[in-house]
């Protein structure tokens, strides 16, 4: 376990030798079986989480709660800001079940907090979390079972579970979550301004930077960020990416068909076109100064999500926000909307009562459920049916209902390459050239045992294609 410690905190230093054990992770994966090099990634994943988290979290996660007669099922789910939606689910599932008794956590740091379970092997037997980087390694260390027996999947809409099928970095077989609900990212703007000068929406990119000369020509600042917070910066990134990028260019770069240099150059010289539309310093203000600005009419637009929208409402509850696709490109037709699964659910592996935990998938599904979420949260269903979506979602209904949507880029991105400090970085200094280098460069360094792996399957299934 130090070995493997020692190795992912020093990727660029050879491991100290020790008798009968080879100097690298490579040597000890080589040769063996797919069963066997993922639990190794188990180890090295863990080891990792080991590394990222304290003692005193350690020493603050307790037991499961015993109740007399009742399956136990406990629930870990992220979204602190939806806790008092879960809460209600919670208590109404425990009304209406005899033979399973529900808790459910939403912790403040609930990816540590699940990390540090993990290590204790204490594992909960539901997981609520996005679809990203953090899901792929899950299944990349083994860590989830295979739920294609749920029929609940069957009433999920079929883009949601390709996003989360082009999140694995080697083809798996099985289906390993449930798509609960998305998020939208491109523009919100203030509609009652709208009206009120009677500006259009656009639909091309030509079209969106004459709207803003307009805007800014009758003294309104058409933009705003928080780009104080450098994970901002990815929200007009993945909104412009959507259009320009291929949807799967980080796998073409795993397997050496492609660079980002050729595939994000004009990605980045759009997002740093903006900067022209917005405050003098982009970087003065945060995430929540940049949603107070707005949500008080310090801007026509506001290149964020649809999660900004709650906190807005919190500065402004009657602000009338509608939002519109970022057109990144000047043929309407290749427009898509960046939706990504915002949360799901996964069955751990180690769970001992898997119908049970179909059962709570199961009322989690429930429409009523889903729509008190979508209500609470602005969100976006992952489910086939007749919900109501909020108003502030108008612009955006045909590409959902349609179908034209694709993941965050950074939904990829490794943790440790801190891409949106990159991007900030980038609009800071304004070198196209140099990012896109070190963006390349990064990658390599970041995701090297992904690239050599994802080699090897190729090699494995070349008389495939």
């Amino acid at each position: 376990m130090l070995e493997f410690i020692y190795q992912i905190e020093n990727p660029n230093k050879e491991t100290k030798k020790h008798s009968g054990m080879c100097q690298n992770e490579r040597c000890m994966v080589k040769g063996r079986s797919k069963e066997m090099y993922k639990k190794s990634n188990r180890i090295i994943c863990i080891g990792l989480m080991f590394c990222m988290t304290s003692a005193m979290i350690l020493g603050g996660c307790g037991q499961k709660s015993d109740s007399s007669g009742k399956i136990e099922i406990e629930l870990v789910q992220y979204k602190p800001e939806a806790v008092k939606t879960f809460e209600k689910i919670e208590e109404e599932f425990n009304a209406t079940h005899d033979d399973i008794h529900l808790t459910i956590e939403s912790p403040n740091d609930a990816m540590t907090v699940l990390k540090t379970r993990f290590i204790r092997e204490d594992a909960p037997d539901i997981i609520g979390i996005g679809g990203d980087v953090n899901f792929s390694n899950f299944i990349d260390s083994d860590m989830l079972m295979d739920i294609s027996d749920y029929e609940g999947l069957d009433s999920i809409k079929q883009a949601y579970l390709d996003i989360d099928k082009a999140l694995e970095f080697v083809p798996e077989d099985g289906v390993y979550a449930v798509p609960y609900v998305a998020n939208a990212a491109g523009v919100l703007y203030n509609r009652a301004m709208f009206e009120e000068y009677g500006w259009e929406i656009p639909e091309t990119w030509d079209e969106f930077i004459a709207l803003c000369e307009q805007i800014q020509s009758e003294g309104i600042q058409p933009l705003y960020f928080g780009f104080k917070d450098t994970w901002t910066c990815l929200a007009p990134w993945n909104a412009i990416a959507v259009d320009l990028a291929p949807a799967d260019v980080c796998s073409q770069v795993n397997k050496g068909e492609t660079t980002f240099s050729d595939e994000y150059r004009e990605v980045a010289e759009k997002t740093q076109a903006l900067l022209a539309y917005g405050p003098k310093d982009p970087f003065a203000y945060d995430y929540n100064g940049a949603c107070t600005a707005f949500a008080n009419g310090e801007s026509a637009m506001y290149t964020i999500g649809s999660y900004a929208i709650p906190q807005i409402h919190t500065v402004n509850p009657d602000m009338d926000i509608d939002s519109f696709v970022m057109p990144a490109n000047n043929d309407a037709s290749e427009n898509k909307l960046n939706s990504g699964v915002d949360l799901q659910f996964s069955v751990m592996k180690d769970c001992e009562n898997k119908e049970a935990a179909y059962e709570v998938l199961n009322f989690l599904l429930k429409d009523e459920n889903v729509q008190s979420y979508l209500d609470e949260q602005k969100a976006v269903p992952c489910k086939e049916g007749d919900f109501e979506l909020a108003s502030t979602l108008d612009g955006v209904k045909s590409f959902i209902e349609e179908g034209r949507m694709a993941d965050y880029q950074d939904h990829y991105y490794p943790s440790e390459m801190s891409v949106d400090a990159q991007i900030q970085t980038f609009l800071m200094k304004g070198d196209v050239d140099a990012f896109l280098t070190k963006f390349d460069t990064d990658w390599k360094r970041y995701n090297r045992d992904i690239i050599r792996k994802v080699e090897d399957y190729e090699k494995e299934h070349a008389d495939e294609d």
